[in-house]
């Protein structure tokens, strides 16, 4: 809200709520909607090592969008939104996102969005016209404070015709009839179903209570969803703040263009990790700062692809047991970086930083010492999960040319600073691989074989 960086107290000393909007589960998650997954699930694993937290991400399964699948499908609403939902999970969950510790449902908080709207009407913030229910935006002097615009400029530059239930075109739908082929609950208004807004407020009200610390989501949310969830919930709550800190992740894009149906470029998450690790796409997804736009391309994912190479590479060999693994804390560096902001870019520097140091030291007691704070690291990340040789094994038994490439550039990194140890130890690497390479004066090549 204050568009700065500020200092992190929550609302309740030790403890902090935070809520994520979720899918709507009409159809598989494209990499876009990932993004907000894998940063606010890394940020919920740091807050942990802080504070007692309750994270609540919804399901919205009551939406014109899922209306209009189970028409074009034939199929029902319910078979629909159950069979996205289990693939948005699992599919996360491939990404290494882990479950949020609440995962309210839209269509299970019918009642408390009739009550939340009932109490605006009450309190003359929202009116009833024709079966609706709309919140009447001008009855809040503080509209358009989150997004930074103006309500008189957004009015005067009005281009939209006005719904006749309307009474002004910046006003938003609480509540809609329902006709008897769409899904409809019985209220004071009639049969109907809700407005996607009113549903996060009602659902963080129920949950985590009238204001929550964190509210975090996609950059493309913040007008109008997130700016009409704080104009309902704070004129609801007798002027109760809604949220106490807002974060936005930036947008994504395919090979610099906007991901739209429109031109056919959204990704399925669904249809990548078929043939790409979930690390690699979580990694990908984390390698920029979680404000800033990311672009998605074949070079971001070959980026992160040789990152994890490397961080494997230093790994390999080395027998960490499961005591040593538990009783390991990540570099004190990545955990300011991380509580800086969420600063990735910073923490992965300094994870490659360990990484480093761990091919110079010789002795095994300090490798193992080293290599377990650097599995600590991954564990905070989300990564470095597999076993070094499953990931070196590839899924036909022969190493990728990327990963052999990454290794040849850490083993030139090595001899140059006079690191033979490490040096050797990546050819004899390769050699049992089945990789030979040849050094020339214009480089190192490799073959197979």
């Amino acid at each position: 809200m204050q568009g700065k960086k500020v200092p992190f107290e929550p609302l309740e000393p030790g403890r902090v709520t935070m809520y994520l909007c979720g899918p709507t589960v009409y159809n598989y998650a494209h990499i876009g909607n990932a993004r907000p997954a894998v940063v606010f699930d890394l940020l919920a694993s740091l807050l942990r090592r802080s504070y007692e937290l309750t994270f609540a991400r919804n399901i919205t399964d009551v939406d014109d969008k899922i209306n209009k699948a189970s028409i074009e499908t034939g199929k029902p609403i319910d078979e629909i939104t159950e069979r996205f939902i289990k693939a948005y999970n699992d599919d996360m969950g491939m990404l290494g996102v882990q479950p949020p510790d609440i995962e309210p449902r839209a269509t299970q908080h019918i009642d408390e969005m009739i009550a939340m709207i009932q109490t605006l009407i009450d309190g003359g913030f929202a009116y009833e016209a024709e079966g609706h229910v709309a919140f009447d935006v001008a009855a809040y002097g503080d509209y358009g404070k989150l997004s930074r615009r103006d309500l008189r400029e957004m009015i005067a530059g009005a281009r939209v015709e006005v719904a006749p239930y309307k009474r002004s075109p910046q006003d938003f739908v609480l509540w809609k009839p329902s006709t008897p082929e769409l899904p409809g609950w019985d209220s004071p208004w009639g049969r109907g179903r809700p407005g996607w807004h009113i549903e996060c407020s009602a659902m963080a009200e129920k949950h985590l209570g009238r204001t929550i610390d964190i509210h975090a989501g996609g950059q493309d949310l913040v007008f109008p969803h997130h700016e009409n969830e704080v104009a309902q919930s704070v004129c609801a709550h007798d002027g109760a703040p809604f949220a106490r800190y807002w974060l936005h992740n930036g947008f994504l894009s395919i090979d610099k263009t906007k991901m739209s149906k429109s031109l056919g470029n959204t990704l399925l998450v669904h249809d990548l990790i078929e043939s790409l690790p979930g690390e690699v796409i979580r990694l990908a997804l984390l390698n920029a700062h979680y404000r800033q736009p990311l672009d998605w391309s074949e070079e971001s994912l070959n980026s992160a692809w040789k990152m994890l190479t490397r961080f494997y590479g230093a790994l390999r060999g080395i027998d960490v047991n499961t005591a040593e693994r538990e009783a390991a804390e990540p570099p004190a560096a990545v955990i300011d970086a991380l509580e800086d902001d969420l600063n990735t870019p910073k923490a992965l520097a300094e994870m490659f930083g360990l990484v480093r140091t761990l091919n110079k030291t010789q002795d095994e007691e300090g490798r193992r010492s080293l290599a377990a704070s650097l599995l600590a690291a991954g564990d905070l990340m989300g990564l470095l999960q597999q076993d070094p040789e499953d990931w070196f094994a590839g899924a036909d038994d022969e190493l990728p040319a990327g990963a052999i490439d990454t290794m040849l550039a850490e083993r030139d990194r090595a001899r140059a600073e006079k690191d033979f140890a490490t040096a050797d130890r990546i050819r004899d690497f390769l050699a049992a691989a089945g990789v030979t390479i040849e050094d020339g004066a214009d480089g190192t090549r490799w073959r197979r074989g």
